[in-house]
């Protein structure tokens, strides 16, 4: 089957705001593979890829500890800050302006039906990307994500992820830091490890880096990994 995947960039958008777009794309895929399964409907089902940027923000996964926020709602508002408690896996995790967030509400049903092949296809999307920059970036057994000097006492995280599947439906995703204010992570237990650094490209490379161009980057590997072509309605 000629896998096609709706390509939607929505630049810098309130948490709130993204995670109900989400969730609205989510709903009428399950809802349509349902309708299909009960012979209701014949149509194949829309897969998209989410591209954007969040206001300051923190999340907090369903397997989470709401301890792992260091900072009070005080301290939030003084941050320009919110919270939310979302239904993703994972613990929790910051999103800000200058890190790129990815979220593919895709049918694995037209992929594979494997979500920890499908987490290291996001990984592996990653790892090409941070290499065309000139980043060496990896795994590290038993963790999710991509790092830096994985295996080694200076190993650090620099692409977050935590997703929710529902009838091999996703949505959630990655968030690679760019050009990220790395001081917001010092308010939080990244991802609930507490023995674990965090960085950015900007901070690997010592400069800015064009964000839409990492973001072009990893548009063309997530195709290229995940073999199919983008549309826009």
């Amino acid at each position: 089957m000629e896998r096609k995947v709706n390509y939607i960039e929505k630049n810098l958008i309130d948490y709130k705001e993204g995670w109900d777009f989400q969730e609205v794309l989510f709903k009428e895929t399950i809802d349509l593979k349902i309708a299909n399964r009960d012979g209701k409907s014949d149509t194949i089902p829309k897969n998209h890829l989410i591209f954007c940027e969040h206001p300051h923000v923190y999340t907090l996964g369903k397997s989470g500890a709401e301890t792992n926020l260091l900072i009070n709602e005080e301290t939030l508002r003084q941050k320009n800050a919110q919270f939310y408690k979302i239904n993703r896996g994972g613990d929790i995790t910051y999103h800000g302006p200058g890190q790129l967030v990815m979220y593919p509400i895709f049918d694995l049903d037209q992929f594979f039906t494997d979500i920890h092949k499908y987490m290291r296809f996001l990984e592996e999307a990653v790892i090409l990307t941070l290499a065309e920059f000139g980043i060496k970036g990896g795994r590290v057994d038993g963790l999710t994500g991509v790092w830096i000097d994985g295996g080694t006492p200076d190993e650090r995280k620099i692409c977050a992820m935590g997703v929710k599947s529902s009838r091999w439906v996703t949505m959630h995703g990655i968030a690679l830091n760019i050009n990220t204010d790395m001081s917001y992570f010092n308010h939080m237990v990244p991802c609930g490890i507490v023995d674990k650094a965090v960085t950015s490209m900007q901070q690997e490379l010592g400069k800015e880096v064009d964000l839409k161009a990492v973001q072009e980057a990893l548009k063309i590997n997530m195709a290229n990994i995940f073999d199919f072509d983008y549309i826009s309605l």
